[in-house]
């Protein structure tokens, strides 16, 4: 059920020795979403968030700088925002910030998938990670996300215990199943006592693979547990990543050759959504056997749009803004129609994930730069004008490219085709 607080906005408007004269606004509601209510619904869009500015998470981004975010993501029709970790203060501040922000403006909403960073013993030390034990700091992290989840029980609506943390290709972090399901079981029994809301719910989002939906090494009996704990699945899938490590689906086919260029790129962009389409529909599947229904969205999903390794020019020829921006309204569309919430990865760029090769891929995943330029994918907003008014750190946001379409498009290639070989 919806809980709404309904504010009568009542003003007295007095002119000389005239009778005084009371105009009454319209009932504004702030509305309180649940779960849910707001997974699946196409009015609240979502999309993965870090506001960091600099090479460092050293340097957090303040609360002033969090809620300029939280306006241009809000005019965006951006109302589900995904972090990943509790331990250091952005998400606090972020939460703080979409306080204040409601407290100013009785009609913002915006709500919060608040990830709690699971690893595995000694992950990202000089000692080898011992990926059947877990690290020390896991309690503490999921007591602080406990305790945000209560503070702010009106933002935060969804728990991610861990990010990618089962995958076997995060070789530097990753855990086995049982301690997920640890956690899930943890909360859930929160949940039970009446110490958690009873409608937060309860996930770990991570790669498609780790819920089942790849090789048959996933397939354990603490998987099935997990998925059975779960409230619902939370699912990567990264078209993008693999057009270097399984390009099969990639490559421009033989019978596509004598296309144009722009031909190959939209063709080579179906096939993307397709490898998405089927990446989901296996973890659907394998859930499915085991005697599970329950909904499945994507957690994570995104196109880099640049990239001087596997996904440039001497590799995949996947990052650029045409293929980025086709990518993004492919994944909106089929996702909306089919209401599956898709936290798009992501919303800015941040530049401490590569922070010695600044065109590394990672750093090249938002819908905007870090000066607050809009990238191709959201030139139509810009059109619009939703942004009007509104500025990142002193700058307004306009487009990239300064919105000339042909010189975005030099800058972009088609697919390699069948015989060439992705050299890197």
């Amino acid at each position: 059920m919806k809980n709404k607080i309904l504010v009568l906005v009542l003003s007295l408007c007095m002119t000389g020795c005239n009778t005084s004269k009371k105009e009454v606004k319209t009932h504004i509601e702030q509305v309180n979403m649940t779960a849910a209510e707001i997974l699946g619904n196409p009015e609240y869009l979502a999309i993965s968030y870090g506001g960091y500015r600099t090479k460092s998470r050293e340097d957090q981004p303040t609360i002033t700088q969090l809620k300029e975010d939280m306006k241009i993501l809000s005019v965006m029709g951006i109302k589900i925002l995904r972090t990943y970790n509790v331990h250091l203060q952005q998400a606090s501040n972020l939460l703080k910030a979409i306080k204040e922000l409601k407290q100013e403006d009785t009609g913002f909403e915006m709500y919060v998938m608040l990830g709690a960073w699971i690893d595995c013993k000694n992950a990202f030390t000089e000692l080898e990670p011992d990926h059947y034990l877990e690290s020390e700091r896991n309690p503490v992290e999921i007591a602080r996300a406990v305790e945000l989840a209560k503070q702010y029980s009106d933002i935060v609506k969804i728990i991610a215990v861990g990010n990618e943390a089962m995958v076997k290709w995060a070789t530097s972090y990753y855990v086995q199943p049982s301690v997920i399901l640890k956690w899930v079981n943890h909360l859930q029994e929160l949940k039970q006592s009446g110490e958690l809301s009873k409608d937060l719910w309860i996930t770990s989002s991570d790669d498609f693979s780790s819920w089942g939906g790849g090789d048959s090494s996933y397939h354990t009996e603490d998987l099935e547990k997990l998925i059975k704990a779960v409230d619902y699945i939370s699912m990567h899938t990264y078209p993008m990543h693999n057009s270097h490590y399984n390009p099969a689906f990639w490559l421009t086919p033989e019978q596509e050759i004598n296309l144009s260029d722009k031909e190959k790129i939209d063709a080579g962009m179906l096939r993307a959504l397709n490898f998405a389409k089927s990446q989901y529909e296996s973890v659907s599947n394998y859930m499915k056997s085991i005697g599970v229904n329950k909904p499945i969205h994507i957690g994570e999903t995104g196109w880099a749009t640049i990239s001087n390794g596997h996904y440039g020019v001497k590799g995949s020829r996947a990052a650029d803004e045409y293929k980025s921006g086709s990518y993004f309204k492919l994944l909106r569309e089929w996702t909306n129609k089919n209401n599956i919430s898709c936290f798009y990865f992501e919303a800015f760029d941040e530049q401490w994930k590569d922070a010695k090769n600044n065109q590394g891929s990672e750093n090249h995943f938002g819908l905007l730069k870090l000066n607050g330029e809009a990238k191709y994918a959201i030139w139509d907003l810009v059109d619009k004008g939703v942004f009007e008014g509104l500025t990142r750190d002193g700058n307004p946001i306009t487009k990239s490219f300064n919105g000339d379409f042909e010189a975005l498009i030099e800058t972009v290639q088609s697919p390699p085709i069948t015989y060439e070989l992705i050299t890197h």
